[in-house]
């Protein structure tokens, strides 16, 4: 679960490290956020020459949370990590970056953005 000022790690290579949620989409009154939801958030570690830089604010997907999540077939899917993959826009669910590190759950393919999944080396 994915909150406001909750700190993040992106998985991507756009020059942004760590990113802090300033909003979760879904409604006025949505507070948590889960494998697949996207969050307004504001750059708070970038690297110098990346695409992103430090006090930005991206709209990124969370693709993966320390708290477990409960699949359909009663299997519960956690990760070491809570980290997120930044986004262009909400239309076209694109990432910014060309690589994205580390595994990423299934819930992030059936949220609709297949090219992130795509990117994955690992999805689970």
């Amino acid at each position: 679960m994915v909150q406001i000022r909750s700190v993040l790690h992106v998985a991507d290579n756009t020059g942004a490290k760590k990113v802090r949620v300033i909003h979760v989409h879904g409604g006025s009154i949505r507070v948590k956020g889960s494998l697949g939801d996207v969050v307004t958030a504001s750059v708070i570690q970038a690297a110098p020459q990346g695409l992103v830089k430090k006090g930005e604010m991206v709209k990124a997907v969370i693709i993966r949370t320390r708290k477990e999540v409960r699949r359909v077939d009663g299997s519960y899917v956690r990760f070491d990590d809570n980290a997120v993959v930044v986004t262009t826009d909400l239309k076209n669910k694109d990432p910014r970056g060309t690589r994205v590190f580390g595994p990423v759950a299934r819930e992030v393919k059936e949220a609709g953005f297949a090219k992130i999944a795509s990117l994955a080396k690992e999805v689970v």
